[in-house]
C-alpha cells in the first residue's frame, strides 16, 4: 500500500480521542452542544485565547464553518474579498455564492492578502448602490500554499479592515500548523484580538472531524446559533465534537500534533533543498511544493501518493506534499531515500 502525502486527514484520529469517545460513550449528556465535554472544551479555548467574552461553536467541517460564518455576517448585497487561492473560491463548490454573496478574488503568489491588495477592490466598488458592497475579508492561516501570516502582517490587515468597516475572518483549517511554524510569531491571543471571527481546525489536525468557530466581535454574536441550526450544522450528539476538542486542547495536544506535521515536512524540504531542488513557494508548515522532474515524479508515485500541483515546463512539475499529525520518521525517510535513488 502506498503511503499518502495527499492530505492531512487520511488517518482517523489521535488515539487519545478514540479512547475518550469510548470511555464516555454511555455517559448520558444533554444534546446540541450543551454537554459537559463541549462546555469544558469551550472554557479551555477561551482561556487559551485569553478572552472570556468570545463565543465558541463547534461544527463538523471547514466548508460548513465558512458557509455559516460568512452567510450569517453579510447582508444580501454584501460580498467577500479573498485571495484567488482561497478555499472558498476553489474547493467549496460555490457554497458562498449559493447563499447570494459574491466572492471577489485577488491574485497573490503567496496566498496572503495585505491592505495594498484590497484598496483597488474598494476603489472599484464605489458605484453605490449599483455594485455589491465589499464587507468581509477572508484569509487562511496557514494559506492554501502553506504560507503563514506574521504578527505585523496581521496587525496591518486588521487595522486596515477596522478603518474601512470591513470584517476580518480567518479560516483556521490549518491554524495549528501556522502557529507552530518555526517562523510564526503569532499566538492564539493575537488572533483573537486581531480578527472578528476565526476557527480552530480539528479535521486536519488529529480529530475525526470538527472545527471550533470563535466569534470575537460582540456585534456578530447575537443569534449565531440560529444560523448553525438553520444550515443543518447543529448536531444532536454535540458531545462528539466537544470530546474531541477537549482532548485536543488539554495538555496542548493540538499544538503538539501540528508541530510534528510541520517538522516532518521540513525534513523532506531540507533534504530536497540540499540536492538543489527548487520550490514553488517558501513554506514552513506541513505543506511543501517541490519542483521535480517528471521522471522523478513518476518514480516516487510508485510508492507514494501526492498531487501534481502545477506543470512548470515539459520536463518539470511542482507537486504538493502534505504531512499529517501521524506522519512518522520512517515514511519521511523512505520518501527521501526513494528521491535520492532517482538522482
Amino acid at each position: 500500500m502506498k503511503f499518502s502525502f495527499k492530505n492531512d486527514y487520511s488517518e482517523g484520529c489521535h488515539p487519545k480521542i478514540l479512547e475518550s469517545l469510548l470511555q464516555n460513550n454511555l455517559d448520558q449528556q444533554a444534546g446540541y452542544g450543551e454537554d459537559k465535554y463541549s462546555q469544558k472544551a469551550k472554557i479551555l479555548i477561551k482561556n487559551k485565547i485569553e478572552n472570556q467574552d468570545s463565543e465558541i461553536y463547534f461544527v463538523s467541517g471547514g466548508t460548513q464553518a465558512n458557509l455559516i460564518v460568512i452567510s450569517s455576517i453579510l447582508r444580501p448585497y454584501q460580498c467577500v474579498i479573498s485571495a484567488a487561492t482561497g478555499h472558498i473560491l476553489n474547493n467549496e463548490t460555490g457554497a458562498i455564492e449559493a447563499t447570494g454573496h459574491k466572492v471577489l478574488s485577488i491574485e497573490k503568489e503567496d496566498g496572503k492578502l495585505n491592505p495594498y491588495d484590497i484598496i483597488p477592490v474598494l476603489e472599484s466598488h464605489r458605484n453605490v448602490p449599483h455594485q455589491v458592497m465589499p464587507k468581509l475579508v477572508y484569509i487562511s492561516n496557514s494559506t492554501e500554499l502553506g504560507t503563514v501570516y506574521s504578527k505585523n502582517e496581521l496587525q496591518n490587515l486588521s487595522e486596515f479592515c477596522r478603518e474601512n468597516d470591513l470584517f476580518l475572518f480567518m479560516d483556521g483549517a490549518r491554524l495549528g500548523h501556522a502557529l507552530t511554524s518555526e517562523i510564526s510569531d503569532l499566538t492564539l491571543k493575537d488572533i483573537a484580538e486581531l480578527t472578528d471571527v476565526f476557527y480552530l481546525g480539528g479535521t486536519k489536525n488529529g480529530a475525526l472531524l470538527g472545527e471550533a468557530i470563535v466569534i470575537n466581535n460582540k456585534d456578530l454574536q447575537p443569534d449565531f446559533a440560529f444560523n448553525i441550526k438553520q444550515k443543518g450544522a447543529l448536531l444532536a450528539k454535540g458531545r462528539l465534537l466537544g470530546i474531541q476538542f477537549l482532548e485536543l486542547m488539554q495538555n496542548d495536544l493540538y499544538f503538539e500534533l501540528a508541530k510534528n506535521a510541520n517538522q516532518q515536512a521540513m525534513k523532506i524540504k531540507n533534504a530536497l533543498s540540499e540536492r538543489g531542488v527548487r520550490f514553488l513557494s517558501e513554506t514552513f508548515t506541513n505543506q511543501i511544493f517541490p519542483i521535480l522532474s517528471n521522471k522523478t515524479i513518476e518514480a516516487l508515485s510508485e510508492k507514494f501518493e501526492f498531487y501534481v500541483w502545477k506543470n512548470i515546463d515539459e520536463n518539470f512539475s511542482a507537486v504538493r506534499l502534505i504531512t499529517s499529525w501521524n506522519t512518522d520518521n520512517k515514511s519521511v525517510e523512505d520518501f527521501i531515500n526513494t528521491f535520492k535513488s532517482e538522482l
